[in-house]
């Protein structure tokens, strides 16, 4: 038996959008269910994320410390950011993201997991990337503001990370996914095991 996610999609009979945000809305489907019957499904439109997990040369990862207040706490987080463009390639959204919150370039990208943050109530897809090979970015500093400018930077061991995760003391999705996938890639086939960085995503198909 193999398990595998498959694509499928159940008839809609309407559709609305009560409401659309900057970046997201939310959006009313009717669905006709297995036994006939239908029923409202409400759900966030979302345009996917990239996330990144980045590693350097000591086994130390790039975090940021930043407020999110639908969950009204400061959060030890990775880089990551909207796809805002649609077909946007997600490695090119990963590197600006990377260089703009941390100010960091990366020589060797692969992929380390993709994900539906909560496919219950939201269609967001995000591409977790491994970025290798870190050093400085060229020219200046990414202008930050709102949240972004009480952001903390630091560089904390991958153990220390995964042991926060599992004690229930580290709680940002794409962090805790990119944590542990890379853990369990260094404990089993290793790191020439993962993807290339331009590997296919159905979820948030891409343009080269």
């Amino acid at each position: 038996m193999i398990i595998r996610d498959t694509r499928e999609e159940w008839r809609v009979t309407g559709t609305e959008t009560p409401f659309r945000g900057n970046k997201t809305g939310v959006r009313t489907d009717e669905v006709v269910m297995p036994d006939g019957a239908v029923v409202k499904r409400d759900y966030q439109v979302h345009p996917g994320s990239v996330a990144i997990l980045a590693l350097d040369d000591d086994g130390a990862v790039v975090v940021l410390h930043q407020y999110r207040h639908p969950v009204r706490r400061k959060l030890w987080e990775v880089p990551a950011g909207l796809l805002d463009v649609e077909g946007e390639n997600p490695l090119h959204a990963a590197q600006r993201e990377l260089y703009e919150e941390a100010h960091v370039k990366a020589g060797d990208w692969r992929v380390l997991a993709d994900v539906f943050t909560s496919p219950g109530g939201s269609d967001e897809a995000v591409r977790v990337f491994l970025a290798r090979d870190l050093g400085a970015a060229e020219g200046e500093r990414f202008a930050v503001s709102e949240e972004e400018a009480d952001m903390e930077l630091a560089r904390v061991p991958l153990a220390d990370l995964a042991r926060g995760v599992l004690a229930g003391e580290l709680h940002n999705s794409c962090l805790a996914i990119g944590v542990l996938a890379l853990t369990a890639a260094l404990a089993g086939d290793g790191i020439d095991s993962l993807r290339p960085a331009d590997a296919p995503w159905p979820a948030r198909p891409f343009s080269s």
